[in-house]
């Protein structure tokens, strides 16, 4: 795979990732006029509950459900420039216009102040908020690429992973695709995001201290046992490849939810092997083929990778990918009400066992 590092005209790094080193080279220069990047965001730490919320109100200004002929996602063209200045590309990631988290002066994370009234800690909102292209046909989606496509992907994921964890102040790397207009997005083109967050995230750091508790009582892996015990079972796996389980957790939340992780003990995308990520790319998109084909119709979705820290719990996390969709029935979607938004606690529509035989049946 060949990587080329050019600039855009505001200053921002875009990245493309070419399977073949021989392709054409990057060098198409950004000829449009843009304003300079907003300062740091703010983030404030919920004095009731410890979690880092970001204060990001530039972001009221991105981009909202453009037509196709404005996408700027889509490779540039006379008369057209976008994000991306090349006339084509395989896959591409740059930094987002319209950061939560951006990059400033400096290195370390800094040291929160309670400048304002009561005990509601400040702190600028270092971090690094990335877009990744996965193609540059505009139409289509992740299903509809081809393995080796799929594949590159894969290696741009792991390639942010391992060089945004040695960003200053960064913790945490999270890879995500959003899909659907159901689910929020405002982009139609084939793309997920990159966040490097400067705090373990809230989910993370719940998942790490059950971890570590789990392996005080029984002196194991919470995730690698409750993998092995699924294989064991099979009453709720999809699918079994070389290197990859695809399974329906046990205790489910979304009524449509799917995780897929490796057999190894792997903290994050940058520890997968060669095979691992050949094997990956084929059974992702049998996923997300099977996916859509359950109510006939595309399934909007969440695609997260959980990944280890940067710093902290790296050999209690198990990497994986937990893919969810608010889609409960042909017609029906899931919304979160009063249990689950506001207590957190949460009531599946659906059995992970029934809906692993519907998809097992596809």
């Amino acid at each position: 795979m060949r990587r080329t590092t050019r600039r855009l005209a505001d200053g921002r790094e875009i990245i493309y990732f070419d399977a073949d080193p021989a392709s054409p080279p990057r060098r198409a220069e950004d000829l449009r006029e843009l304003s300079p990047q907003p300062g740091p965001p703010e983030m404030r730490r919920d004095p009731l509950t410890g979690e880092w919320v970001a204060m990001a109100a530039h972001r009221q200004d991105r981009t909202h459900r453009p037509p196709a002929d404005l996408c700027p996602l889509c490779p540039s063209a006379p008369g057209r420039l976008s994000e991306i200045p090349e006339s084509d590309y395989e896959v591409v990631v740059f930094e987002n216009r319209f950061p939560s988290f951006t990059r400033f002066p400096g290195s370390g994370t800094p040291e929160p102040s309670t400048d304002g009234p009561g005990p509601v800690e400040r702190a600028p909102a270092r971090g690094r908020c990335e877009v990744v292209c996965f193609t540059s046909e505009h139409s289509g989606s992740f299903a509809g690429l081809s393995s080796e496509q799929a594949r590159t992907v894969v290696d741009a994921w792991a390639d942010r992973t391992a060089e945004l964890a040695e960003s200053p102040g960064v913790e945490q790397v999270f890879c995500f695709e959003n899909r659907g207009e159901e689910i929020g997005v405002t982009l139609h083109h084939p793309h997920g995001q990159i966040y490097g967050y400067p705090f373990v995230t809230p989910k993370t750091d719940q998942y790490l201290r059950t971890a570590r508790e789990y392996e005080r009582r029984h002196g194991g892996n919470v995730f690698g046992d409750m993998l092995a015990a699924e294989r064991a079972s099979g009453e709720r796996v999809i699918r079994e490849s070389t290197h990859w389980t695809v399974f329906v957790p046990p205790a489910a939340r979304w009524p449509v939810q799917v995780m897929l992780a490796p057999r190894r003990h792997v903290p994050d995308l940058a520890g997968l092997t060669d095979e691992e990520r050949d094997d990956f790319a084929v059974v992702y998109l049998d996923v997300l083929r099977v996916l859509d084909r359950l109510y006939d119709t595309p399934m909007p979705y969440i695609a997260s990778w959980q990944q280890a820290p940067v710093r902290t719990g790296r050999e209690l996390c198990w990497l994986h990918l937990d893919l969810f969709s608010v889609r409960r029935s042909a017609d029906k979607l899931k919304y979160l009400a009063g249990s689950e938004s506001g207590m957190g606690v949460w009531i599946n529509d659906v059995t992970p066992e029934r809906m692993a035989e519907w998809l097992r049946g596809l």
